[in-house]
């Protein structure tokens, strides 16, 4: 069986996170996905299951949005939630927040729906479960993956202040009961998926609003562009 933590680079998140690997849910968890991959196509590559922790390192944390489930189709996932692969379509939820950046900040919609650029200023793109089976949406789900990303979000709650969290939809909202609210900024909208962006996530303005957060603590906001990104990812 691998040891799935193996993969996990960045040394403070590998520090904070270190009791968790040797938790008997995680043991569980590192098994099913080894079947898994034994057995069918699971995704995001394994190597790349823990991206969002190594592209934003756990002292950089400015900003968390929290996704649910990395995309099954093939080629997609990359292991940032939301994001994908340079060259692949951009999906419908994706296509929406792109759409919501050019209402709010009129940052043209990129060619590109590789969001690595943001993780590289300090954002955390974090789904809750980070695999899953090849078209099957939800298939890893309830698996142990849900206890080890409410762990991260906690401790960056423990351990760090001024965090904008970004909660999309009802799933993500939840999750708030993990965040300390007197020491981090939390705003909230429906999903952008296109079964509910027109009831509230277009012209939510939280990119702007993060920005403006950001800056009334003395951070630097976050350059929303894309399109000068790095292609190799």
């Amino acid at each position: 069986m691998n040891n799935l933590y193996q993969y996990i680079t960045e040394p403070r998140w590998r520090e904070v996170l270190n009791n968790e690997f040797h938790k008997p849910y995680f043991r569980k968890l590192e098994e099913f996905v080894t079947l898994e991959r034994q057995k069918t196509t699971v995704f995001p590559p394994e190597k790349e299951v823990f991206a969002a922790f190594n592209a934003t390192p756990f002292d950089n944390v400015k900003v968390v949005i929290l996704g649910q489930d990395p995309y099954h189709g093939e080629g997609q996932s990359h292991g940032l939630c939301f994001s994908v692969r340079n060259g692949i379509r951009k999906p419908p939820s994706l296509l929406n927040i792109f759409k919501e950046l050019k209402l709010d900040l009129e940052i043209p919609i990129p060619e590109q729906g590789n969001l690595l650029k943001w993780c590289a200023q300090g954002v955390l793109l974090l789904n809750a479960t980070l695999t899953v089976r090849a078209h099957e949406a939800g298939s890893h789900q309830k698996q142990g993956w849900e206890t080890f990303t409410d762990a991260a979000i906690t401790l960056l709650s423990e351990q760090r202040s001024g965090i904008v969290f970004l909660l999309w939809g009802a799933y993500a909202q939840a999750k708030e009961r993990l965040i300390d609210t007197e020491k981090h900024f939390v705003l909230k909208a429906v999903h952008p998926s296109p079964l509910s962006a027109q009831r509230g996530f277009f012209g939510c303005k939280h990119f702007s609003k993060t920005n403006e957060i950001l800056k009334s603590i003395k951070k630097e906001p976050i350059d929303w562009t894309l399109d000068s990104m790095p292609t190799l990812f």
